[in-house]
């Protein structure tokens, strides 16, 4: 789990009993979380130290919480404990007495594998989980209607801002679950961000980061292409990156994070596209996007556009670099 290819033992019984919450369920759990007050909510584990966990991890001890993290690489272990943590060799002793889990996993059958198999049965029910992967919707809904089924409330929080926003804790939580749940989970996601937002409930989290990364991506394609055009009519890329970050056409990826070397704020261009957000993982929460659309029908040309650019892109080798790095496809 340091990076996203980290994995946890998917061979184990994954059990397929996922239900609709009950009323009486929700009630049970947010009665265990009234019992959980803010001072008590600082012994916490972390599961999944890669590189956006290490950095939220890291947060969460500057902040003053007791943070118990576990992760399949000894390295990242290692780093853990140069920060503050304490670390365990198994998820079951890391969440064993935590007040609050957080997890940062690589995919959805992490997520099902790690809490239905290792952390559900282990924890107690005042205990409040917060997953911050990005998964499909369906096992975030999953997942959670699981643990209101044995009286835990849980949320899904995925996270945007990248590595830099993790090591700086000025991430984005886009929320789904109970009211209840999202208010006790606050002052943890608070502690790791900048701002915390509620989105709905159960796997509205999820859906509102896919929807967004659908958005940038598109977005992104279109900035690396409207430079191209621009310096190729004679446009100095500064100078069109002036007017176009102050006209209509502005977007994020030009005024905050410019795929052009020497353009606007500093950003992965500027180092040759390493950092930031990588391709592969653009193109995995794209690939989320398109499963998401088809389960409900909904038409997505300008997604599905982008999801076969950056399927390209990752086969021609570039998985590993920043996904602005889109722009050298048009050169």
């Amino acid at each position: 789990m340091a990076g996203s290819s980290g994995s946890f033992d998917l061979g184990r019984h994954k059990p397929d009993h996922a239900h609709d919450s009950s009323q009486g369920t929700n009630e049970i759990a947010s009665s265990a979380l009234q019992n959980t007050g803010a001072t008590e909510m600082t012994f916490i584990a972390f599961i999944g130290l890669g590189n956006m966990g290490s950095g939220m991890a890291k947060n969460l001890v500057q902040k003053g919480f007791q943070v118990t993290a576990y992760d399949l690489s000894e390295q990242a272990l290692r780093k853990a404990r140069g920060f503050g943590c304490r670390t365990t060799s198994s998820i079951e002793e890391a969440v064993k007495g935590a007040k609050v889990v957080v997890s940062m996993l690589p995919a959805g059958e992490h997520v099902d594998d790690v809490y239905i198999n290792h952390i559900i049965g282990t924890v107690t029910k005042d205990t409040l989980l917060i997953d911050c992967s990005t998964i499909d919707v369906a096992t975030a809904q999953k997942v959670a209607g699981v643990a209101e089924n044995h009286g835990l409330a849980m949320v899904d929080a995925p996270v945007s801002g990248g590595t830099a926003a993790a090591q700086g804790g000025t991430l984005t939580f886009m929320v789904g679950g109970h009211h209840t749940a999202f208010d006790h989970a606050k002052p943890v996601l608070n502690a790791m961000g900048k701002k915390v937002v509620h989105a709905g409930g159960h796997g509205a989290g999820q859906a509102a980061k896919i929807c967004n990364n659908m958005l940038l991506a598109a977005s992104m394609i279109a900035t690396c292409e409207s430079f191209q055009l621009a310096q190729k009519l004679g446009l100095d890329p500064q100078v069109f990156f002036d007017i176009a970050s102050n006209a209509s056409g502005q977007t994020w990826s030009m005024t905050t994070y410019c795929p052009v070397k020497g353009v606007g704020p500093v950003s992965p261009a500027d180092r040759d596209f390493s950092g930031g957000f990588a391709s592969a993982l653009m193109l995995k929460d794209l690939g989320l996007a398109m499963a998401g659309a088809a389960s409900v029908n909904a038409t997505v040309p300008m997604g599905k556009k982008a999801l076969e650019w950056y399927q390209a892109h990752c086969k021609e080798g570039n998985s590993g670099l920043d996904f602005s790095s889109i722009i050298n496809r048009l050169q």
